[in-house]
């Protein structure tokens, strides 16, 4: 049953289960050893032996097209939606070029560039996710990324479809940490790609932290998770919403943090009274029981410190007066027609975010994940000698004076 407790015992939800990935690395580099130094062979021997591979593993045109022509015109209506929806919104993020011309001779500004590949990974375990394909996928098509490749394990037919509709030719059936090899490394069938993002299992999740400097990554993703603030709102609405967390996994957590014992007893009610009837349910029961709570706060500003403190994937507030004391979050969502499944599909912002406590550091996947910002300068003769005296003093003071001379071989 889901915990009620006191704000003054919660402060054990703030270290989260501890990933076992060091456990996972052990397990995951002589893979990625194998992957690099043996290419396809290593590559299709453990797709043979952990995907259980039987045909080929690069997923043809024709396979998309069909699949394509299999799906519901609902389905395939729901994907025009939340596609349109995340390009936009992906457009958005993207950072202009800009030209700044100041009034002492410089003319400084900065270019945008795609990177030139990227490779997604699809989990298709218990739940295929054909969602994490649109929201990896589009992003870097709308930065410009010439090169989009996919790995999925057993891609579904409508993952297959919507790789169709995308334009997507670079499928590969392919899951774990050979995928992640393969895309870091590149194989005879599999071309190497500058950065892999998407979530997987912590087998995925230890071979993108071993890759991680050979090429980018988002982030190591763990169990996923959402915080609920609110001192009041309808109990259903609430209790959907944890259990629609906590249906992801055993190990997801779904806290609600309330200044009401009223309404914590009430979502606490409503949960069982839910999960009777969640086919789900027994992964959600786990998650429930173990890693979530309701939290009885004094003040809905306490209820925001913990949630810094956590730095959750997900949050829901339901008063907007409280965003500006948001400080660490991977995705908000205001008001109580606002849940975490729209931002899972269909809402436009990403649904790739950073778990266990990476929110401190960064938010969600992004189109700005697939660009550079690069800078441009340029200086007048005028405005050269202007800042002359600067650069040559600090050259100098750091004993280089090849730096120093320069400036000055200009300047005579």
């Amino acid at each position: 049953m889901l915990r009620i407790i006191n704000y003054s015992d919660a402060q054990d939800l703030i270290t989260r289960k501890t990933v076992r990935l060091a456990e996972a690395e052990l397990v995951v580099a002589p893979i990625l050893h194998d992957i690099r130094h043996r290419g396809d062979a290593a590559l299709l021997h453990y797709a043979r032996q952990f995907d259980n591979l039987t045909g080929d593993i690069r997923v043809t045109v024709q396979e998309t097209d069909g699949a394509r022509a299999q799906l519901t015109p609902q389905f395939l209506e729901a994907v025009d939606v939340a596609s349109h929806n995340i390009r936009a919104y992906a457009a958005a993020q993207l950072p202009p070029e800009r030209t700044l011309e100041y009034g002492d001779g410089r003319s400084l500004g900065q270019i945008v560039r795609p990177i030139d590949s990227m490779g997604a990974y699809i989990p298709a375990g218990r739940y295929p996710l054909p969602s994490t394909l649109l929201m990896t996928a589009i992003p870097a098509i709308v930065a410009g990324v010439e090169r989009v490749c996919i790995a999925c394990p057993k891609p579904s037919v409508e993952i297959l479809g919507i790789c169709s509709m995308l334009g997507l030719t670079h499928v590969y059936r392919m899951g774990g940490a050979q995928a992640i090899g393969a895309l870091a490394y590149g194989t005879e069938t599999i071309p190497q790609v500058q950065r892999i993002v998407g979530p997987g299992n912590i087998y995925v999740a230890a071979a993108k932290k071993l890759i991680a400097g050979e090429v980018g990554i988002d982030f190591i993703a763990g169990p996923t998770e959402i915080v609920i603030i609110t001192a009041e709102a309808e109990p259903d609405h609430l209790a959907a919403d944890m259990l629609a967390q906590a249906e992801h996994d055993v190990d997801a957590s779904a806290i609600l943090l309330t200044t009401s014992r009223a309404l914590a007893e009430s979502v606490v009610a409503e949960v069982e009274r839910q999960l009777s009837t969640l086919p789900t349910g027994a992964v959600a029961r786990e998650a429930i029981d173990n890693n979530s709570a309701v939290v009885v706060c004094a003040s809905l500003e306490q209820a925001v410190e913990f949630s810094n403190q956590l730095a959750p994937e997900h949050l829901g507030i339901h008063d907007r007066a409280l965003l500006p004391a948001i400080r660490n979050a991977g995705s908000v969502f205001i008001g109580p027609y606002s849940p975490e499944a729209a931002g899972d599909y269909a809402s436009g912002p990403n649904h790739v975010l950073p778990t266990a406590g990476a929110a401190r550091l960064r938010g969600g996947l992004s189109a700005i994940d697939f660009v550079k910002v690069i800078s441009v300068q340029e200086l007048t003769r005028d405005g050269l000698r202007k800042l002359a005296p600067a650069i040559t003093t600090l050259a100098r003071a750091e004993g280089l004076e090849a730096h120093a001379r320069s400036i000055e071989v200009r300047n005579a």
